[in-house]
């Protein structure tokens, strides 16, 4: 019998391969990257030091899952996650404005959403991520931010198709993003 346990899955391999463009892109721009993440906890930093020599790109990342994390790590204010919630907008535009200020980086992104199976509610349902994404020196009214309603997936499928998208938004490609309208996609 044949050992499978050091064949990538596809998912890995789409993952890594995504991450080394990130790292490539940023590298040859001479950036520093970082990640603000919640409901993906760490996912996306993972990725990106799962490559080796990452070390020259990526400066470090904030796993802030709580409230209490987000107000110490990133200086997300009580009153936005009072007001608006710890899965909204406002959240991921202070997440990806204290990765910013907390850190060397060029480039930053934010994610927080519910990846289920519980913890959903009619308004902000399982699958609802948000994410944001800043460059240092850019107008913080110019951020993207985005909504996406992550459909038909479990609690894996939801937190890799976010790390998937967050990874995306770290490329130097999408430096001419500004904030978008809600959609939904497949986890």
């Amino acid at each position: 019998m044949t050992d499978t346990s050091a064949i990538p899955s596809s998912r890995e391999t789409a993952r890594n391969a995504l991450a080394e463009a990130v790292l490539a892109g940023n590298r040859a721009a001479g950036r520093k990257v970082t990640a603000a993440e919640s409901c993906t906890g760490g996912m996306v930093c993972a990725a990106l030091t799962d490559i080796a020599g990452s070390s020259d790109v990526v400066t470090g990342g904030f796993v802030t899952y709580s409230a209490d994390a987000k107000k110490r790590q990133l200086d997300v204010s009580g009153e936005i996650l009072e007001t608006f919630g710890e899965v909204s907008l406002a959240t991921a535009w202070a997440m990806v404005t204290g990765a910013l200020a907390n850190s060397d980086a060029d480039v930053a992104v934010a994610i927080t959403g519910i990846a289920g199976p519980g913890g959903g509610s009619e308004k902000k349902p399982v699958g609802l991520v948000v994410f944001a994404r800043g460059l240092r020196g850019q107008d913080p009214d110019d951020y993207f931010t985005q909504r996406i309603q992550f459909e038909g997936g479990d609690r894996a499928s939801i937190r890799h198709a976010a790390t998937m998208f967050a990874l995306d938004l770290l490329r130097p490609e999408r430096d001419e993003l500004r904030p978008s309208e809600d959609i939904a996609l497949p986890a």
